[in-house]
């Protein structure tokens, strides 16, 4: 009977961050949207060794990709504590739904050339730098108590990785059946589901608490 009773208990205590709703709709969001971006993910690997054969060419569009979070990440965390996080995230998402859709339009048109990828890697780099910390820090704006923000954290991590494991499992079939572009369209469009979320939501104004701070110097402080 114990047992029994635990049961629905330890459920609720494990997805309690779900019962704020400004976080159900991130939840939900949140998941749609990752699907897309692992399955874009593999595309883009998949078709840089495609066009260019070149596994340094594939390192380069890596490296261009991830450069910009390395060098602009503790800026853009600056900004996250300074600006309305939720429309920096519908900011973000909506260019990162921007530069999907082109490189959907440049693959299946067939003028999509390695330079392409390149600047389009490198924008999407920058565009990430300013999204992570500014989606981190989000989680205390939509968690109104502060002891369930762990769990959302945690939830978020189980977001994070059941995408990574469904995401290039369906890019594969995808990229078989049709090719590389299908799999940019399908991450654009997914992009909808969380601007949606972000758009959806009521978020109670948070105090700023530096203004007029440059940015350099809080960084150095």
């Amino acid at each position: 009977m114990s047992g029994r009773s635990s049961e629905p208990f330890g459920w609720k205590l494990l997805l309690r961050a779900l019962k704020y709703k400004n976080y159900r709709l991130f939840f939900g969001g949140q998941s749609i949207s990752l699907i897309g971006m692992w399955m874009q993910s593999i595309a883009m690997s998949w078709l840089v060794y495609r066009l260019t054969n070149s596994p340094i060419l594939l390192g380069v569009i890596g490296f261009v990709n991830q450069i910009p979070s390395f060098i602009l990440s503790p800026i853009a965390g600056v900004y996250a504590d300074r600006w309305n996080r939720r429309s920096m995230l519908i900011g973000t998402q909506s260019l990162l739904m921007l530069q999907s859709l082109t490189l959907a339009w440049l693959v299946i048109s067939g003028a999509v050339a390695v330079w392409h990828l390149v600047a389009l890697a490198l924008f999407s780099g920058i565009i990430n730098a300013f999204d992570a910390p500014t989606r981190q820090s989000f989680v205390v704006d939509m968690i109104e108590h502060k002891n369930d923000v762990g769990n959302a954290i945690a939830l978020n991590s189980a977001i994070f990785n059941g995408s990574r494991l469904i995401g290039p499992s369906l890019a594969g079939l995808i990229i078989t059946a049709t090719g590389e572009g299908i799999c940019f369209l399908i991450n654009g469009i997914s992009y909808i589901a969380i601007i949606c979320a972000l758009m959806a939501m009521h978020i109670h104004p948070r105090e700023h608490t530096v203004q007029n701070t440059r940015v350099f110097q809080e960084l150095k402080d």
